[in-house]
């Protein structure tokens, strides 16, 4: 076995060459925005693997707090939504996001196409993290929204009259998240919505998915060099059946284990044509030495030869969620990896720089960190650890494949991935690694 439980933490066991044909849980990215745009078409939609992760289940409690009909089939992988026509039968609400920073902006701009009172609030990380620049777009659509505690930050009280529309600039948004929720629910604006941004978008590969799941449904945005979006009013969504892809940000700690270890991980259910940006960092692990296929259904990893990887110099700031999974293949390699552009990393789930720097230094590293990256020269040889995970998926499931390669990584905390993959150590579990 992989993995060894210990109450809320986990023993991570080296597998030798690891080998593991997987399909993980549905993204959780596109089932929030099929959650969304489900509830203001009309009429019934079946969302088909779907994710129940912590940020599903935060939007799926959201829209039920709105008075939208959200039903979890046996399965556990199918969720029926009944949309309301773009009108909310609740009239007041007390709205919580918990963690979740998409369900967090989501709601609140989708709160501002209902009418009435509702009050949206996170957890003490999530009042942390920024909102300002969303919540003045809104004002600027028409919107009365009130800050009840830090300007700039959750929680909010929106007094909702629905949205007027117009135009919008956004100078420098931190994440890509602020358009996203603004393009969903501009089709149910009274007027065309424009929204304009000044600065290069972090993250823009998840607009672009946006995009494509609006026009999966019937929704068409006009879109210029990812700063100019023109949504036309009187646009409704199509309810219908959805299939979600597998996460590709889970799959990457596969590929990652495939690397580092000198094994093979095919996930299933993906492609390179898939709407989620992260399927491309198997493109950074090709040219770090690993070996790529992939078909219509499946991408496969092949990790090179023990001391055989090598390190990269890579902008990731339209993939910032794999920043932690190429810092840990970073450790393996021969040479120094440079991550650059992902200033934005400093407000997730926890400041994430600043994270991995710590417990890459635990490791053995040497860790040159940046206001917008950081450089990683590896080890001769890992440190044995116990990894604190900061309360982050991410930070868990990326320093579990270095567990895989080395011996003595314990995980604290190991519980967090129910953010995202809640089944991830069930499933590392599960799988075996090949000889020494």
């Amino acid at each position: 076995m992989l993995v060894e439980r210990m109450g809320t933490d986990v023993r991570i066991r080296r597998s030798g060459a690891f080998e593991a044909e997987v399909q993980p849980p549905g993204s959780k990215s596109l089932t929030n925005r099929h959650l969304l745009c489900a509830a203001l078409a009309d009429g019934r939609s079946t969302l088909r693997g779907a994710s129940l992760s912590q940020d599903g289940l935060a939007m799926m409690t959201g829209l039920r707090q709105l008075g939208v009909a959200v039903e979890v089939q046996p399965d556990r992988q199918t969720i029926i939504v009944s949309g309301c026509r773009g009108h909310f039968p609740a009239d007041e609400a007390e709205l919580s996001a918990g963690d979740a920073g998409t369900a967090g902006r989501f709601i609140t701009a989708l709160a501002c196409l209902g009418y009435g009172r509702f009050r949206v609030d996170g957890s003490p990380r999530m009042r942390e993290r920024p909102l300002g620049p969303l919540v003045t777009a809104l004002h600027e659509l028409g919107a009365q929204i009130g800050y009840d505690l830090v300007t700039g930050c959750l929680p909010v009280t929106i007094v909702a009259r629905g949205l007027a529309g117009g135009q919008v600039t956004l100078t420098d948004p931190p994440s890509s998240q602020f358009v996203s929720a603004l393009l969903m629910v501009a089709p149910y604006a009274v007027r065309d919505v424009l929204i304009r941004v000044q600065q290069p978008l972090p993250s823009r590969p998840y607009v672009y998915m946006t995009m494509a799941v609006m026009r999966s449904l019937g929704v068409e945005v006009l879109e210029s060099q990812g700063q100019r979006f023109v949504v036309p009013a009187t646009q409704r969504y199509a309810a219908g059946e959805i299939a979600i892809e597998p996460d590709a940000s889970g799959a990457s700690y596969f590929w990652a284990a495939a690397a580092v270890t000198g094994g093979r991980a095919r996930v299933r259910g993906l492609s390179l044509e898939s709407q989620q940006g992260d399927v491309h960092v198997v493109e950074l692990l090709e040219r770090m030495g690993c070996q790529v296929q992939a078909g219509p259904d499946f991408i496969e990893v092949q990790g090179p030869p023990s001391g055989q990887l090598r390190g990269i110099a890579e902008d990731l700031n339209a993939m910032p969620d794999m920043v932690q999974t190429l810092a840990i293949v970073a450790l393996f390699a021969t040479g120094p990896t440079r991550i650059d552009n992902v200033a934005n990393l400093r407000i997730k789930e926890t400041d994430r720089l600043a994270a991995l720097a710590t417990q890459l230094t635990r490791l053995g590293a040497q860790v040159d960190v940046r206001e917008d990256g950081l450089t990683i020269l590896p080890p001769r040889q890992i440190t044995p650890a116990a990894i604190e995970t900061y309360n982050d998926h991410r930070m868990a499931m990326s320093f579990a494949v270095a567990g895989l390669a080395t011996d003595g990584i314990v995980i604290r905390d190991a519980d967090c991935v129910a953010k995202s993959f809640p089944d991830f150590f069930d499933i590392l579990g599960t799988l075996r690694g090949g000889s020494e």
